[in-house]
């Protein structure tokens, strides 16, 4: 099966609540006017416009070329960089994610990599989906591609922990958890299932018939 990819305009046009729901997120953050900042999945860097108008240095990192050009074309620092292949050290007071770390199975070398590139003393605050997440759909996805061999195995892209779960990572690997919280968060999706299919799981999508996604509907 192929490969999650993004589209930053499609993702602007049909997403763009993800970055509306991750205000509260922000204000988490709490961004100072002396700090640097790093935003780990900018993404199209709508959230990291709003950081950048507070720290005196912002960093946006994704691993999607298509989002990292219109994190630039906003005039923001943005660079082509794994969540799980982090290489700043000792860099940042901060570092901040909305959205992003659910798309990375390798939880453990994400944290390493978010502490090492902090300060000491820096603090982590980032905001992804959690346990149970999506299920209904992420059941749908491999019921349909059992039932065309032709597609290859379905594996779960995603990582959903439970808040303990992910809390017990982060102090295995140097950080002490003030807050982890699992915060049920019903959306509605207003282009509806299929233009959600189409942007978060066209690695599914792509190998299906065409007209394919009306299968999960």
């Amino acid at each position: 099966m192929n490969q999650q990819t993004w589209n930053a305009r499609q993702y602007q046009d049909k997403a763009s609540f993800v970055a509306d729901l991750g205000t509260p997120v922000l204000e988490l953050l709490n961004p100072q006017p002396h700090e640097a900042i790093l935003d780990l999945g900018c993404g199209d860097g709508a959230l990291t416009e709003k950081i950048a108008q507070i720290a005196s240095r912002v960093v946006g990192i994704d691993s999607s070329p298509s989002m990292v050009r219109a994190a630039l074309e906003k005039g923001l620092h943005a660079e082509l960089m794994s969540g799980a292949d982090i290489t700043y050290r000792n860099a940042f007071d901060a570092a901040f994610s909305n959205a992003a770390l659910h798309w990375i199975n390798d939880a453990a070398a994400v944290i390493k990599g978010v502490f090492n590139a902090l300060k000491p003393q820096g603090r982590f605050v980032g905001e992804f989906g959690g346990h149970d997440n999506i299920a209904t759909l992420v059941q749908a996805m491999g019921t349909v591609v059992a039932q065309h061999p032709e597609m290859g195995p379905f594996t779960n892209p995603w990582f959903f922990p439970r808040a303990e779960e992910y809390q017990q990572l982060l102090e295995r690997n140097g950080f002490r958890v003030d807050y982890c919280e699992l915060i049920p968060r019903p959306t509605p999706l207003r282009s509806g299932v299929r233009e959600w299919l189409k942007i978060f799981a066209n690695h599914v999508i792509a190998d299906l018939p065409e007209g394919g996604e009306e299968l999960f509907l």
